[in-house]
């Protein structure tokens, strides 16, 4: 009865534990939007809000969220299973359209959509033997569309994706030490994936 009562427990605070980073994952998305058009070090007239991310190189500053929100979305699949991943990939394109400048809904939308679901699909078969390259490998995918499509469907070009891709792979390094110690700490715990 104390070994149930103590899986019980210890799936509660997993499950949690995904609850928090879904709430995570949701928060990059209106976080994102507000930065592209308020934050930066250089904010352009009808255009974004840039960042340098690298020695001469500028990104819109929404890089930031989107990068970590790549990583987030692993997370949330991890601990709650691919239907809440799908489900999260499909409520954060919508919060997109709704919280993005109006003149940026289609392409904050999309671009979202789409990185999120190549994310998912390099993310997946990975992730169970290899959480760390799955996360780094998933990231890179989805940043890559992500940079691609947003950039050309909401400025009609691709003159920031160097920057795009520079900013969101450091947000991406940068989460790495953690999804280390969680994964080491998964081992430690016995912690299966959803």
């Amino acid at each position: 009865m104390n070994n149930l009562n103590t899986k019980q427990e210890f799936n509660k605070f997993t499950r949690t534990e995904g609850y928090l980073f879904l709430v995570g994952f949701m928060l990059t998305i209106p976080a994102a939007n507000w930065l592209i058009g308020n934050a930066g070090t250089l904010c352009l007239e009808k255009g974004p809000c840039l960042i340098p991310v690298a020695p001469g190189l500028m990104a819109p500053s929404g890089v930031l969220m989107i990068g970590l929100a790549l990583v987030l979305r692993d997370m949330v699949q991890r601990r709650l299973g691919t239907i809440f991943a799908i489900g999260a990939i499909i409520s954060g394109a919508a919060l997109s359209s709704f919280l993005a400048d109006p003149s940026l809904v289609l392409a904050s939308g999309a671009a979202f959509l789409l990185s999120e679901l190549a994310d998912f699909a390099v993310y997946t078969p990975l992730q169970r033997r290899r959480l760390v390259l799955a996360v780094f490998a998933s990231g890179v995918v989805g940043l890559i569309i992500d940079s691609a499509f947003f950039l050309y469907l909401a400025f009609g070009n691709l003159d920031y994706i160097s920057g795009q891709i520079v900013g969101k792979t450091w947000m991406i390094i940068l989460a790495l030490p953690v999804i280390v110690w969680i994964r080491r700490r998964e081992e430690r715990l016995g912690i299966q994936p959803a």
